[in-house]
């Protein structure tokens, strides 16, 4: 009953639309009816600006820690239990009761998770996003991209549930990202006002 209580919990911890709540109550704007429409940091960065995005991406990534840190705190064993109960909260994330079912990708979300789990592993995902963002200047390349290379990158770690659940997150983020891959073959993908990849568009205009 107790890991049951979990689940349902890390549901709605996930569920928070920390973008939503943020642009509405500290902003006084509704980030769905703006820039990409969607509730993530990603949005929330673009239209809330730098203080505004960065309030909602530390609030994206407690929501995954926090939910998947339940079993920890209810004394649940063994660890694991953290990554199963984590994607509860990336599901509340991509699916929230709170905003008709909607959500956003739970590229964050899943970070958090892997920061209750094994911070080691938590610190090479955020260098592999960070790495691909400055190289491509696309934040939807950095966290496809970036969550194939954490995939395989688990397998270093000898940790065969961290790999599953990493593979149960990519593709959940290969599909919230679909409308990201057309705009890519289109090139019309948005991209962040620095890295690499804007340097060299700006450079053939």
């Amino acid at each position: 009953m107790t890991l049951v209580f979990c689940f349902i919990l890390a549901y709605l911890i996930g569920s928070i639309p920390s973008g939503v709540w943020v642009g509405q109550l500290f902003f006084h704007q509704d980030i769905r009816t703006a820039g990409s429409h969607n509730i993530g940091t990603t949005n929330a960065y673009r239209v809330l600006g730098p203080v505004g995005g960065s309030i909602v991406l530390v609030m994206d990534i407690l929501k995954g820690t926090l939910g998947a840190s339940l079993p920890a705190f209810f004394g649940i064993t063994p660890h694991w239990w953290v990554l199963i109960v984590g994607l509860a909260a990336v599901f509340g994330h991509t699916c929230s009761v709170f905003i008709g079912f909607k959500g956003g990708k739970a590229v964050a979300t899943s970070a958090g998770i892997a920061l209750a789990y094994n911070p080691v592993f938590f610190l090479f995902c955020c260098a592999v996003f960070l790495s691909l963002v400055l190289l491509t200047s696309m934040v939807s390349v950095a966290s496809t991209l970036g969550m194939t290379l954490v995939v395989l990158g688990s397998l270093f770690f000898h940790d065969w549930i961290l790999t599953a659940v990493a593979t149960v997150v990519w593709l959940v983020i290969m599909v919230r990202h679909r409308a990201n891959f057309a705009r890519i073959k289109a090139g019309t993908e948005n991209m962040v006002p620095f890295g690499l990849g804007q340097y060299l568009r700006r450079k053939r205009q």
